[in-house]
């Protein structure tokens, strides 16, 4: 039973991580009603239970993680947020560039690779994103797209509980990448569990103004982030 509960708090923290993927600054700047036509070309088979998840989805949002992310903002300062921001995010760098490497991209897995030596060292664990200070981008790539890239098709829409929009190859991607992530290889469950909670918290308060932006424009807020998610998902496999 412990190891089910286990599972499910890391699955539920996990929300943040792709809950928002569709809530982007890149679709921010499309037109809502030219979004919401092209739509109805995505394969939604399911769209009936998606709709639901993504309800349920919406109402952990609204009730849980949302209030905890502004309390979060409100009372830590400015400097301590990047840093935790950027302390997660070369945490779970490493996923990138086992992902560069699978998909040929050599040259950026070895910028990629140096810029998480960088910033674990000379960047204080992560704190200080030196790295990009010294022409080292920041990439990001998944097994979802190394799957695209291996000529995987995207198949049906999928709306996930907790972990928001996907697709069948995404979907399958997460599980790969989730085992691939070294938050998650973090020993004790109390201080992993904390890590993951923290870093959900962290994700959705870097997203909040995307989704309040989200339920302000969108007259079908499901129909625009099936869209924006697969916009962005096309864009990010064709970089």
């Amino acid at each position: 039973m412990t190891r089910i509960v286990d599972g499910l708090k890391t699955t539920i923290t996990l929300t943040a991580i792709t809950c928002l993927l569709g809530a982007s600054p890149a679709w921010a700047e499309e037109d809502p009603w030219e979004m919401d036509e092209q739509s109805f070309a995505i394969e939604d088979p399911m769209e009936s239970l998606n709709r639901s998840i993504y309800q349920f989805n919406t109402t952990f949002d609204n009730y849980l993680l949302e209030p905890t992310a502004k309390g979060y903002d409100k009372i830590t300062p400015a400097p301590i947020k990047t840093g935790i921001s950027n302390f997660f995010s070369n945490l779970s760098y490493p996923v990138v560039v086992v992902n560069d490497l699978l998909q040929g991209k050599f040259l950026q897995g070895g910028s990629d690779f140096a810029r998480v030596i960088v910033n674990s060292t000379v960047g204080v664990l992560g704190i200080f994103d030196v790295a990009s200070h010294l022409d080292m981008p920041k990439h990001s790539e998944d097994f979802g797209q190394t799957l695209a890239s291996w000529g995987v098709s995207d198949g049906p829409y999928l709306m996930l509980p907790f972990l928001g929009p996907s697709s069948v190859r995404d979907g399958s991607g997460l599980v790969v990448d989730f085992f691939a992530d070294p938050l998650y290889t973090i020993e004790g469950n109390g201080a992993r569990n904390a890590f993951v909670v923290s870093k959900a918290i962290d994700t959705r308060y870097q997203f909040a103004d995307e989704s309040k932006l989200l339920d302000e424009i969108a007259i079908d807020p499901y129909a625009f982030l099936r869209s924006s998610y697969s916009q962005n998902r096309d864009m990010q496999i064709k970089e």
